[in-house]
């Protein structure tokens, strides 16, 4: 079965409704950035990229995050109340409190995970499709990386052998614009990360990533072809993040121009949702206050609930490792 490339109203409303949960458990996630062990990397600004691609995949198909990796789990439908649990270490998490910020992975709706590794999910999405056609099913594997991740040689193996296997996978590059705090205009030899697609001879688009639909349409169409055994597909949405590279904090008030910051936040994904939904008619303005009312309730109901959950034990340790759990011996 593929998907619809033309969202329906409810898809709408839906496509909204994600966007406001990560914007607001990710401003949560940085008010309270001090309870959190480790950094932590948002991807405010970044939303429509996230949402507009994985509602284009069903429950069942894989996705692979970035770093940057609480958007594309709540984009795909995971339960934000056991994502704060484990940015937080709690027993409650998705992972037990194992995998903390960069380290997330919610199987129950197809999130296969992410690592601190740049470019690191790459294979891991590649080997996810070839499992899917070695076992003669139809699911996608979809896999979101940064430009950084684009000089990365795991960039070029994965795109090489998905096209020589025509694997059904979709590659996501979300061109934020700058790897940490190196622009993307002086690290990468073309303009378009996109351009790439044609030595891998599959198609390579781009797409304006502050618009939900538009990356939904376009990842849609990609993940239509993958599906009915056309092959690998690469969508670059041109994306910015609103904060510093992790914690909300700039390392140099000088690696990118605040008058670019402004100028991108006038093209807030958010907002700009909110006006096609109101112009189309498919909501009224008071119908979306209530939907960012219950999610931010549902969003401080979920905090609380991390807040709240216990620890894991030590013995938690020697689980699910290869090895034989030895004593844990207490000095408190």
């Amino acid at each position: 079965m593929g998907v619809n490339v033309n969202p329906t109203a409810a898809q709408l409303v839906e496509m909204y409704r994600r966007m406001v949960r990560i914007r607001l458990f990710e401003e949560t996630a940085l008010e309270n950035r001090t309870e959190i062990p480790g950094m932590v990397h948002t991807s405010v600004g970044m939303e429509a990229s996230n949402v507009g691609a994985c509602m284009a995949l069903r429950e069942d198909d894989y996705m692979v995050g970035t770093h940057r990796s609480h958007g594309h789990p709540i984009a795909k439908g995971a339960r934000i109340d056991r994502l704060f649990a484990e940015l937080l270490g709690k027993v409650t998490g998705v992972n037990q409190g194992k995998g903390g910020s960069m380290h997330l992975s919610d199987f129950s709706v197809g999130s296969l995970g992410e690592t601190s590794i740049v470019g690191s999910g790459l294979p891991t999405a590649t080997g996810a499709a070839l499992g899917s056609k070695l076992q003669g099913v139809d699911r996608v594997a979809l896999c979101f990386f940064g430009d950084g991740a684009a000089a990365q040689g795991t960039f070029h193996e994965s795109l090489n052998l998905a096209a020589i296997w025509t694997l059904p996978a979709v590659y996501v590059c979300e061109n934020n614009a700058y790897g940490e705090w190196t622009a993307f205009s002086d690290s990468c030899s073309v303009p378009d990360i996109a351009r790439r697609a044609a030595a891998y001879d599959m198609p390579g688009v781009i797409v304006d990533g502050q618009d939900v639909v538009a990356v939904h349409e376009a990842v849609a169409g990609a993940v239509a072809r993958a599906r009915s055994g056309g092959g690998p597909s690469l969508v670059e949405t041109r994306t910015y993040r609103y904060f510093g590279h992790a914690g909300g904090a700039e390392a140099s008030p000088t690696y990118r121009d605040l008058a670019e910051v402004e100028q991108w936040r006038t093209r807030d994904p958010l907002p700009l949702h909110r006006e096609r939904l109101l112009a189309d008619g498919v909501l009224t303005a008071g119908q979306l206050d209530e939907v960012d009312d219950d999610e931010r309730r549902s969003v401080e109901e979920a905090w609380k609930f991390a807040l709240d959950s216990p620890f894991p034990e030590p013995e938690a340790a020697y689980e699910h490792v290869f090895t034989n759990p030895v004593a844990v011996r207490r000095h408190f």
